[in-house]
């Protein structure tokens, strides 16, 4: 069942970070559930490092959403220049 609820927490987070950032991001259901997931996990590891969070803990929504930010940004950096050179 917290697979289920990671899932579904991460669409959420995944969502709201596309909403704040400019841009149309041509992500489906899944890939948007996947980069909240993984905004998480990058937040964690970011807060840890920097000594915010503890070492297991995990990162809060708002560190969650800013982690997806960061990671939509850099995706999107990456596929502009990936299709300028081409």
């Amino acid at each position: 069942m917290s697979y289920i609820w990671m899932a579904l927490v991460g669409f959420v987070v995944g969502l709201v970070a596309r909403a704040v950032l400019p841009g149309t991001q041509s992500l489906g259901l899944i890939l948007t559930a996947v980069l909240g997931i993984a905004g998480s996990f990058a937040a964690g590891f970011i807060g840890q490092a920097v000594g915010w969070y503890q070492a297991g803990q995990g990162a809060g929504f708002i560190g969650s959403v800013l982690g997806a930010i960061l990671l939509l940004f850099v995706v999107s950096k990456l596929k502009s220049s990936g299709s300028s050179a081409g």
